[in-house]
Protein backbone atom coordinates (compact mmCIF):
# COMPACT_ATOMS: atom_id res chain seq x y z
CA UNK A 1 0.00 0.00 0.00
CA UNK A 2 1.14 3.50 -0.81
CA UNK A 3 -0.48 6.65 1.21
CA UNK A 4 0.10 9.85 -0.54
CA UNK A 5 3.52 9.18 -1.01
CA UNK A 6 4.33 7.01 2.10
CA UNK A 7 5.38 3.48 1.84
CA UNK A 8 3.60 0.47 4.14
CA UNK A 9 6.13 -1.58 6.11
CA UNK A 10 3.39 -4.01 4.91
CA UNK A 11 5.07 -4.01 1.38
CA UNK A 12 8.52 -4.07 2.57
CA UNK A 13 11.17 -6.22 1.70
CA UNK A 14 13.10 -7.31 5.40
CA UNK A 15 14.65 -10.48 5.13
CA UNK A 16 18.30 -10.75 6.04
CA UNK A 17 18.12 -6.95 6.63
CA UNK A 18 18.64 -5.01 10.28
CA UNK A 19 15.55 -2.48 10.64
CA UNK A 20 15.12 0.47 12.69
CA UNK A 21 11.31 0.61 14.34
CA UNK A 22 11.03 4.24 16.07
CA UNK A 23 7.97 3.11 18.39
CA UNK A 24 6.33 4.59 21.09
CA UNK A 25 6.87 2.77 24.71
CA UNK A 26 6.08 5.95 26.83
CA UNK A 27 3.75 4.13 29.33
CA UNK A 28 2.65 4.67 32.87
CA UNK A 29 5.20 3.32 35.26
CA UNK A 30 4.29 2.72 39.08
CA UNK A 31 6.69 1.77 41.54
CA UNK A 32 8.04 -0.12 38.55
CA UNK A 33 5.52 -1.71 37.17
CA UNK A 34 3.75 -0.51 34.16
CA UNK A 35 -0.17 0.33 34.46
CA UNK A 36 -1.23 0.66 30.72
CA UNK A 37 0.54 -1.46 28.64
CA UNK A 38 -1.62 -0.64 25.24
CA UNK A 39 1.00 1.31 23.40
CA UNK A 40 2.83 -1.42 24.04
CA UNK A 41 0.58 -3.87 22.37
CA UNK A 42 -0.22 -1.48 19.92
CA UNK A 43 3.32 -1.91 18.26
CA UNK A 44 3.19 -5.85 18.22
CA UNK A 45 1.87 -6.04 14.95
CA UNK A 46 4.85 -4.22 12.83
CA UNK A 47 7.23 -6.10 15.11
CA UNK A 48 5.69 -9.50 14.70
CA UNK A 49 5.33 -8.55 10.66
CA UNK A 50 9.10 -7.99 10.66
CA UNK A 51 10.09 -10.95 12.27
CA UNK A 52 8.43 -13.11 10.12
CA UNK A 53 9.62 -11.93 7.26
CA UNK A 54 13.14 -12.33 8.64
CA UNK A 55 14.22 -9.11 9.98
CA UNK A 56 16.16 -8.41 13.06
CA UNK A 57 14.49 -5.48 14.47
CA UNK A 58 15.83 -2.89 16.49
CA UNK A 59 13.50 -0.63 19.01
CA UNK A 60 13.71 3.19 19.88
CA UNK A 61 12.15 5.07 21.82
CA UNK A 62 11.61 7.48 24.62
CA UNK A 63 10.11 7.35 28.18
CA UNK A 64 9.29 9.95 30.66
CA UNK A 65 11.27 13.20 30.42
CA UNK A 66 14.60 12.63 32.00
CA UNK A 67 16.63 15.53 32.78
CA UNK A 68 19.37 15.52 30.58
CA UNK A 69 21.33 11.80 30.90
CA UNK A 70 20.25 8.61 32.76
CA UNK A 71 17.64 8.09 35.03
CA UNK A 72 16.66 4.50 36.15
CA UNK A 73 12.80 5.44 37.21
CA UNK A 74 12.90 6.32 33.16
CA UNK A 75 14.35 3.05 32.14
CA UNK A 76 12.73 1.17 29.66
CA UNK A 77 13.68 -2.34 31.10
CA UNK A 78 10.05 -3.05 32.24
CA UNK A 79 8.96 -2.41 28.73
CA UNK A 80 11.53 -5.03 27.36
CA UNK A 81 9.90 -7.20 29.96
CA UNK A 82 6.39 -6.54 28.66
CA UNK A 83 7.19 -6.40 25.37
CA UNK A 84 8.99 -10.24 25.68
CA UNK A 85 5.83 -11.93 27.28
CA UNK A 86 3.77 -10.40 24.45
CA UNK A 87 6.16 -11.38 21.90
CA UNK A 88 7.15 -14.82 23.08
CA UNK A 89 10.63 -14.57 22.90
CA UNK A 90 13.78 -12.69 24.29
CA UNK A 91 13.64 -8.87 24.28
CA UNK A 92 17.67 -7.55 24.53
CA UNK A 93 17.46 -4.23 26.56
CA UNK A 94 21.29 -3.06 26.27
CA UNK A 95 21.90 -0.36 28.08
CA UNK A 96 22.40 2.30 26.36
CA UNK A 97 21.38 3.26 23.14
CA UNK A 98 24.28 4.20 20.72
CA UNK A 99 27.48 3.29 21.17
CA UNK A 100 30.13 0.41 20.47
CA UNK A 101 28.47 -1.97 23.33
CA UNK A 102 25.03 -1.32 21.46
CA UNK A 103 26.29 -1.67 17.67
CA UNK A 104 27.75 -5.32 19.35
CA UNK A 105 24.30 -6.14 20.46
CA UNK A 106 22.79 -5.42 17.61
CA UNK A 107 25.66 -7.07 15.35
CA UNK A 108 25.13 -10.03 17.30
CA UNK A 109 21.45 -10.51 17.42
CA UNK A 110 20.10 -13.32 15.42
CA UNK A 111 17.40 -12.99 12.72
CA UNK A 112 14.02 -12.08 13.87
CA UNK A 113 15.91 -11.28 17.08
CA UNK A 114 14.59 -8.21 18.84
CA UNK A 115 16.79 -5.23 20.78
CA UNK A 116 15.32 -2.54 22.09
CA UNK A 117 17.61 0.68 22.67
CA UNK A 118 17.78 2.20 26.06
CA UNK A 119 15.38 5.51 26.60
CA UNK A 120 16.54 8.13 23.30
CA UNK A 121 15.76 11.11 25.65
CA UNK A 122 18.66 10.02 28.14
CA UNK A 123 20.95 12.30 25.65
CA UNK A 124 19.56 15.65 25.16
CA UNK A 125 20.84 14.96 21.36
CA UNK A 126 17.34 13.73 20.93
CA UNK A 127 15.02 16.42 21.40
CA UNK A 128 17.33 18.89 19.91
CA UNK A 129 17.12 16.62 16.58
CA UNK A 130 20.97 16.41 16.24
CA UNK A 131 22.16 15.06 13.16
CA UNK A 132 25.30 13.17 14.69
CA UNK A 133 23.37 11.72 17.37
CA UNK A 134 20.79 10.67 14.61
CA UNK A 135 23.22 9.73 11.99
CA UNK A 136 24.94 7.16 15.08
CA UNK A 137 21.19 5.80 15.49
CA UNK A 138 20.74 5.12 11.44
CA UNK A 139 24.04 3.34 11.35
CA UNK A 140 22.20 0.29 13.52
CA UNK A 141 20.28 -0.64 10.39
CA UNK A 142 19.09 -1.05 6.88
CA UNK A 143 15.70 0.01 7.01
CA UNK A 144 13.31 2.69 9.10
CA UNK A 145 9.83 2.05 10.18
CA UNK A 146 7.77 5.10 11.41
CA UNK A 147 5.41 3.34 14.00
CA UNK A 148 5.59 5.99 16.76
CA UNK A 149 1.89 8.10 15.82
CA UNK A 150 2.29 9.15 19.52
CA UNK A 151 5.31 10.94 18.71
CA UNK A 152 5.08 12.14 14.70
CA UNK A 153 4.54 15.97 15.66
CA UNK A 154 7.70 16.21 17.05
CA UNK A 155 10.61 16.69 14.54
CA UNK A 156 13.36 14.93 17.15
CA UNK A 157 16.19 12.73 15.88
CA UNK A 158 14.94 9.24 16.02
CA UNK A 159 11.28 10.47 14.22
CA UNK A 160 12.76 13.10 11.93
CA UNK A 161 16.11 13.84 11.54
CA UNK A 162 17.51 9.93 11.20
CA UNK A 163 15.16 9.23 8.19
CA UNK A 164 17.48 11.38 5.86
CA UNK A 165 20.31 8.66 6.16
CA UNK A 166 18.18 6.24 4.67
CA UNK A 167 16.86 6.16 1.08
CA UNK A 168 13.46 6.81 0.11
CA UNK A 169 12.70 3.44 -1.09
CA UNK A 170 13.55 2.21 2.84
CA UNK A 171 11.80 4.54 4.72
CA UNK A 172 8.50 3.02 6.03
CA UNK A 173 5.27 3.86 7.89
CA UNK A 174 4.68 1.16 10.20
CA UNK A 175 1.18 -0.81 10.67
CA UNK A 176 0.14 1.55 13.67
CA UNK A 177 0.51 4.47 11.37
CA UNK A 178 -1.23 2.84 8.54
CA UNK A 179 -4.29 2.55 10.75
CA UNK A 180 -3.58 5.88 12.07
CA UNK A 181 -3.75 7.87 8.99
CA UNK A 182 -6.47 5.57 7.60
CA UNK A 183 -8.92 6.73 9.88
CA UNK A 184 -7.67 10.54 10.80
CA UNK A 185 -7.90 11.08 7.14
CA UNK A 186 -10.74 11.07 6.19
CA UNK A 187 -11.78 13.25 9.28
CA UNK A 188 -10.34 16.16 7.51
CA UNK A 189 -11.64 14.92 3.95
CA UNK A 190 -14.36 12.96 2.84
CA UNK A 191 -16.31 12.05 6.42
CA UNK A 192 -19.75 10.61 5.73
CA UNK A 193 -22.43 12.69 6.77
CA UNK A 194 -24.10 13.80 9.56
CA UNK A 195 -20.70 14.53 10.98
CA UNK A 196 -20.53 15.04 14.51
CA UNK A 197 -17.49 16.88 16.63
CA UNK A 198 -17.17 15.98 20.68
CA UNK A 199 -14.62 18.49 21.86
CA UNK A 200 -13.80 18.29 25.66
CA UNK A 201 -11.47 19.26 28.41
CA UNK A 202 -10.52 21.98 30.38
CA UNK A 203 -9.26 25.40 28.28
CA UNK A 204 -10.76 26.70 24.82
CA UNK A 205 -6.97 27.87 24.32
CA UNK A 206 -5.74 24.36 24.35
CA UNK A 207 -8.40 23.16 21.32
CA UNK A 208 -8.82 26.56 19.59
CA UNK A 209 -6.78 25.66 16.56
CA UNK A 210 -8.98 22.33 16.15
CA UNK A 211 -12.19 24.03 16.63
CA UNK A 212 -11.57 26.60 13.75
CA UNK A 213 -10.40 23.89 11.55
CA UNK A 214 -13.56 21.23 12.97
CA UNK A 215 -15.90 24.02 12.54
CA UNK A 216 -15.47 24.19 8.79
CA UNK A 217 -16.22 20.39 8.16
CA UNK A 218 -18.74 19.38 11.14
CA UNK A 219 -22.35 19.49 10.91
CA UNK A 220 -22.67 19.53 14.81
CA UNK A 221 -20.10 20.37 17.36
CA UNK A 222 -20.71 19.39 20.61
CA UNK A 223 -18.66 20.88 23.20
CA UNK A 224 -18.46 20.06 26.83
CA UNK A 225 -15.64 20.20 29.75
CA UNK A 226 -14.66 23.08 31.29
CA UNK A 227 -14.24 24.53 27.67
CA UNK A 228 -17.96 24.70 27.69
CA UNK A 229 -18.24 27.62 30.63
CA UNK A 230 -16.22 30.02 28.05
CA UNK A 231 -18.25 29.79 25.98
CA UNK A 232 -21.28 30.17 27.99
CA UNK A 233 -19.78 33.30 29.97
CA UNK A 234 -19.30 34.86 26.57
CA UNK A 235 -22.45 34.33 25.79
CA UNK A 236 -23.93 35.95 28.86
CA UNK A 237 -24.69 33.00 30.96
CA UNK A 238 -24.00 32.70 34.39
CA UNK A 239 -21.53 29.79 35.48
CA UNK A 240 -20.75 30.83 39.37
CA UNK A 241 -17.33 29.85 40.04
CA UNK A 242 -16.72 27.36 37.42
CA UNK A 243 -13.32 27.81 35.46
CA UNK A 244 -13.33 30.31 32.61
CA UNK A 245 -10.74 32.05 30.07
CA UNK A 246 -12.02 35.82 30.04
CA UNK A 247 -9.34 36.24 27.40
CA UNK A 248 -10.98 33.99 25.25
CA UNK A 249 -14.07 35.66 25.32
CA UNK A 250 -14.00 36.96 21.72
CA UNK A 251 -12.31 33.91 20.19
CA UNK A 252 -15.19 31.80 21.30
CA UNK A 253 -18.13 34.45 20.03
CA UNK A 254 -15.90 34.31 16.81
CA UNK A 255 -16.59 30.55 16.88
CA UNK A 256 -19.68 30.60 17.84
CA UNK A 257 -20.48 33.37 14.56
CA UNK A 258 -18.33 31.07 12.29
CA UNK A 259 -20.86 28.31 13.27
CA UNK A 260 -23.90 30.19 12.36
CA UNK A 261 -22.25 31.47 9.50
CA UNK A 262 -21.80 27.92 7.86
CA UNK A 263 -25.00 26.49 9.91
CA UNK A 264 -22.80 23.93 11.33
CA UNK A 265 -24.91 23.66 14.91
CA UNK A 266 -23.31 23.82 18.21
CA UNK A 267 -24.50 22.50 21.13
CA UNK A 268 -23.65 23.81 24.46
CA UNK A 269 -24.55 22.34 27.65
CA UNK A 270 -27.96 22.93 29.58
CA UNK A 271 -27.49 21.71 32.93
CA UNK A 272 -24.83 20.71 34.82
CA UNK A 273 -23.62 18.95 37.73
CA UNK A 274 -21.48 21.10 40.27
CA UNK A 275 -20.39 21.25 43.51
CA UNK A 276 -18.16 24.16 45.63
CA UNK A 277 -14.75 21.97 45.38
CA UNK A 278 -13.25 19.48 42.77
CA UNK A 279 -12.92 17.21 45.89
CA UNK A 280 -16.42 17.26 46.80
CA UNK A 281 -18.08 13.38 47.14
CA UNK A 282 -21.10 14.12 45.46
CA UNK A 283 -22.42 16.86 42.92
CA UNK A 284 -26.04 18.77 42.57
CA UNK A 285 -27.29 19.26 39.19
CA UNK A 286 -28.64 22.23 38.09
CA UNK A 287 -32.47 22.57 36.71
CA UNK A 288 -31.15 24.83 33.92
CA UNK A 289 -28.13 26.06 32.28
CA UNK A 290 -27.68 29.18 35.22
CA UNK A 291 -25.02 28.35 37.61
CA UNK A 292 -25.34 29.99 41.22
CA UNK A 293 -22.47 32.13 43.35
CA UNK A 294 -20.23 29.68 44.43
CA UNK A 295 -20.84 26.49 42.42
CA UNK A 296 -18.57 25.52 39.92
CA UNK A 297 -19.76 22.99 37.02
CA UNK A 298 -17.61 19.87 37.06
CA UNK A 299 -19.98 17.70 34.54
CA UNK A 300 -22.52 17.78 31.84
CA UNK A 301 -26.29 17.32 33.37
CA UNK A 302 -28.46 14.50 32.14
CA UNK A 303 -30.28 16.80 29.48
CA UNK A 304 -27.21 17.96 27.96
CA UNK A 305 -26.24 13.90 28.01
CA UNK A 306 -29.52 13.34 26.21
CA UNK A 307 -29.25 16.01 23.77
CA UNK A 308 -25.67 15.17 22.73
CA UNK A 309 -27.09 11.48 22.85
CA UNK A 310 -29.73 12.44 19.89
CA UNK A 311 -27.01 14.02 17.85
CA UNK A 312 -24.81 10.73 17.69
CA UNK A 313 -27.72 8.27 17.35
CA UNK A 314 -28.56 10.19 14.10
CA UNK A 315 -24.85 10.47 12.79
CA UNK A 316 -22.62 8.77 10.47
CA UNK A 317 -19.45 10.09 11.81
CA UNK A 318 -18.55 11.20 14.98
CA UNK A 319 -14.67 12.69 16.19
CA UNK A 320 -14.10 12.63 20.39
CA UNK A 321 -11.22 14.62 22.16
CA UNK A 322 -11.37 15.37 25.26
CA UNK A 323 -13.96 14.33 28.63
CA UNK A 324 -16.98 15.98 29.25
CA UNK A 325 -16.32 16.61 32.94
CA UNK A 326 -13.88 15.53 35.94
CA UNK A 327 -14.10 11.87 35.16
CA UNK A 328 -11.22 10.94 37.37
CA UNK A 329 -13.59 11.83 40.16
CA UNK A 330 -16.48 9.34 40.36
CA UNK A 331 -18.99 12.44 41.42
CA UNK A 332 -18.21 13.74 37.82
CA UNK A 333 -17.93 11.21 35.56
CA UNK A 334 -21.28 10.24 34.75
CA UNK A 335 -21.50 12.65 31.63
CA UNK A 336 -18.26 11.67 30.32
CA UNK A 337 -18.74 7.46 31.06
CA UNK A 338 -22.54 7.95 29.59
CA UNK A 339 -20.93 9.52 25.98
CA UNK A 340 -18.58 6.67 25.47
CA UNK A 341 -20.87 4.12 26.03
CA UNK A 342 -23.48 5.85 23.66
CA UNK A 343 -20.22 6.18 21.31
CA UNK A 344 -19.74 2.51 21.53
CA UNK A 345 -23.48 1.77 20.77
CA UNK A 346 -23.72 3.65 18.10
CA UNK A 347 -23.45 2.89 14.05
CA UNK A 348 -21.47 5.62 13.49
CA UNK A 349 -17.82 5.71 12.43
CA UNK A 350 -16.45 6.36 15.68
CA UNK A 351 -12.56 7.86 15.96
CA UNK A 352 -11.55 8.88 19.54
CA UNK A 353 -8.48 11.49 19.87
CA UNK A 354 -6.42 9.35 22.05
CA UNK A 355 -5.59 11.51 25.42
CA UNK A 356 -8.13 11.57 27.96
CA UNK A 357 -10.69 10.97 25.30
CA UNK A 358 -9.42 6.97 25.08
CA UNK A 359 -8.77 6.83 28.94
CA UNK A 360 -12.44 7.08 29.90
CA UNK A 361 -13.88 4.61 26.88
CA UNK A 362 -11.15 2.27 28.82
CA UNK A 363 -12.66 3.01 31.86
CA UNK A 364 -15.83 2.74 30.64
CA UNK A 365 -14.65 -0.68 29.27
CA UNK A 366 -15.84 -0.05 25.51
CA UNK A 367 -12.49 0.99 24.10
CA UNK A 368 -12.65 -2.47 21.69
CA UNK A 369 -16.44 -1.10 20.77
CA UNK A 370 -15.44 2.09 18.21
CA UNK A 371 -14.04 2.23 15.45
CA UNK A 372 -10.40 3.51 16.16
CA UNK A 373 -8.53 4.68 19.03
CA UNK A 374 -5.79 6.91 18.52
CA UNK A 375 -2.48 6.47 20.12
CA UNK A 376 -1.30 10.02 19.93
CA UNK A 377 -3.08 12.56 21.84
CA UNK A 378 -1.40 15.85 21.05
CA UNK A 379 -0.50 14.02 17.29
CA UNK A 380 -3.79 13.24 16.14
CA UNK A 381 -5.06 16.79 17.26
CA UNK A 382 -2.43 18.58 15.51
CA UNK A 383 -3.32 16.35 12.24
CA UNK A 384 -6.99 17.84 12.44
CA UNK A 385 -5.79 20.97 12.81
CA UNK A 386 -4.38 20.87 9.43
CA UNK A 387 -0.60 21.00 10.00
CA UNK A 388 2.01 18.52 8.55
CA UNK A 389 3.28 16.00 11.06
CA UNK A 390 6.97 16.05 11.01
CA UNK A 391 7.48 12.22 11.83
CA UNK A 392 4.86 11.79 8.92
CA UNK A 393 6.35 14.18 6.69
CA UNK A 394 9.71 12.67 7.07
CA UNK A 395 8.28 9.35 5.40
CA UNK A 396 6.89 11.12 2.15
CA UNK A 397 8.72 10.56 -1.06
CA UNK A 398 10.66 14.19 -2.50
CA UNK A 399 10.71 15.35 1.43
CA UNK A 400 13.01 17.87 1.41
CA UNK A 401 15.01 18.40 4.83
CA UNK A 402 15.62 21.50 6.67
Amino acid sequence: MELRGIHSVADADVAGRTVFVRVDFNVPIVDGQITDDARIRAAVPTIQLLRERGAKVVLGSHLGRPKGGPDPKCSLIPCGGVLAELLQTEVVVPDDCVGDGVRKVVRDAPEGGVVLLENLRFYPAEEKADPVFAHELASLAQIYVNDAFGTAHRAHASTYTMVQFFPERQRFAGLLIDQELKHLGPLLHGAERPYVGIVGGAKVSDKLAILENLITRLDVLLVGGAMAYTFLAARGEPVGASLVEPDMFEAARALLRSAEVRKTIVVLPTDHVVAQRIDAEVGETTSGVAIGPGLAGFDVGPKTVAAFKRQIESARTVFWNGPLGVFERPAFSAGTFAIANALADCSATVVVGGGDSASALREAGRAGDVTHVSTGGGASLELLEGRELPGIAALRAGHKFA
